[in-house]
């Protein structure tokens, strides 16, 4: 399992909802904390997505997606123009979507796929399985499983046809 910084609880910004608001609704994670942007909206709580710049609603996964993001961005370095949220793909001819992708480049080829769960769901190798099933098709060289409490990287050496798991995130720079 990937090693991050420990935190005690993910704050809001005051101007958004209430923290304990949030902390009702969301439990704390294995991720740094940000300034969360929130608002409501006919009784529903939605959250800031930076990648995408819109609100979206709240919910456990996205509340680990905007962590997760808002981790790789402000302490692994990685270019918020080369990641992309909620990406379609086709697997066996049958639509899905990649909860994130980075990019080699804007518009190229994938080089990690990052697949969330909500807190609550344990990390299984059905997880991993879906995961598999879009590398398939994308082939990148990176995989990340994150339920926001436990992160698994791994490396994929197509040569070798192995995969290796890493004991953390890499920078952006060791790509």
């Amino acid at each position: 399992m990937a090693k991050l910084p420990k935190t005690k609880d993910c704050k809001v910004t005051p101007n958004s909802i209430p923290t304990k608001a949030i902390a009702d609704k969301m439990k704390s994670l294995n991720l740094p904390t940000y300034p969360v942007r929130t608002r409501r909206e006919k009784g529903e709580t939605f959250i800031y997505d930076f990648l995408r710049q819109r609100y979206l609603r709240l919910t456990p996964e996205e509340w680990v997606r905007q962590h997760f993001t808002h981790y790789l961005v402000e302490h692994k370095h990685y270019p918020a123009g080369l990641l992309g949220n909620e990406i379609t793909i086709q697997v066996g001819g049958v639509s899905r979507r990649c909860d994130s992708v980075l990019y080699h480049q804007v518009g190229t080829t994938p080089r990690m796929i990052i697949e969330y769960k909500a807190p609550h769901i344990p990390i299984t190798q059905a997880v991993f399985q879906q995961i598999y099933s879009y590398n398939s098709v994308l082939r990148a060289d990176y995989l990340i499983v994150s339920n926001g409490i436990a992160h698994y990287c791994c490396r994929v050496d197509y040569q070798k046809m192995e995969v290796r798991y890493l004991t953390d995130i890499p920078d952006y720079t060791e790509l």
